[in-house]
């Protein structure tokens, strides 16, 4: 009767052991959506990298408008995509483009509801550096909300958060307490 146990035992331990490394696999399966939300860029994890055309946002040479240029952005699907356009949007630029971001200000996360709305998170660094001024808030706000609405048909609005946190503002004049809609009246 103790061989029966025994083998009784080992073929339960052998069940288990399978059921986990199945469990561990179909855990990992590139079919299968990440359990959590990732700051981290798709393209960073892929080989040769898919990209699509997105209209970007810039401060025009007269300093009072924005121009939008096209930019290749790393492909990558539903928020994944709405990350790399941001992040391609307030990465470092060379001249002659200007940039109405402050610099040193990252993506901490980014959110999209099935309303439409985007929520885009923002380092400290968004308030903290930023030169002030109604105008040079205005062309921050929307070079975000832009980027966002003008490449993703399905973003209908954008809130920006500061750490994680609703503001009421980044300078002083533009209200960021509810989700924001496409301006293309700042766009030259």
């Amino acid at each position: 009767m103790t061989a029966f146990r025994a083998a009784i035992v080992a073929g339960v331990a052998l069940l288990v052991g399978l059921v986990s490394v199945l469990l561990f696999f179909v855990a990992r399966s590139p079919d299968r959506p990440p359990a959590t939300v990732t700051n981290t860029p798709a393209a960073a994890a892929a080989g040769p990298s898919r990209t699509i055309k997105a209209r970007l946002f810039y401060v025009s040479a007269d300093g009072m408008r924005l121009t939008s240029v096209e930019r290749d952005v790393p492909f990558a699907e539903g928020a994944e995509q709405a990350r790399e356009i941001i992040a391609a949007q307030i990465a470092p630029v060379a001249e002659p483009l200007v940039s109405a971001v402050p610099a040193g200000t990252k993506l901490r996360a980014l959110f999209l509801t099935e309303r439409g709305d985007a929520f885009v998170d923002l380092s400290r660094d968004a308030v903290s550096a930023h030169t002030g001024g109604t105008l040079n808030e205005l062309l921050t706000v929307y070079t975000i909300v832009n980027a966002l609405t003008v490449n993703l048909p399905a973003v209908r609005s954008v809130q920006i958060l500061v750490d994680g946190q609703e503001v009421q503002t980044l300078a002083g004049h533009v209200d960021l307490r509810q989700p924001l809609a496409k301006n293309q009246g700042l766009v030259q």
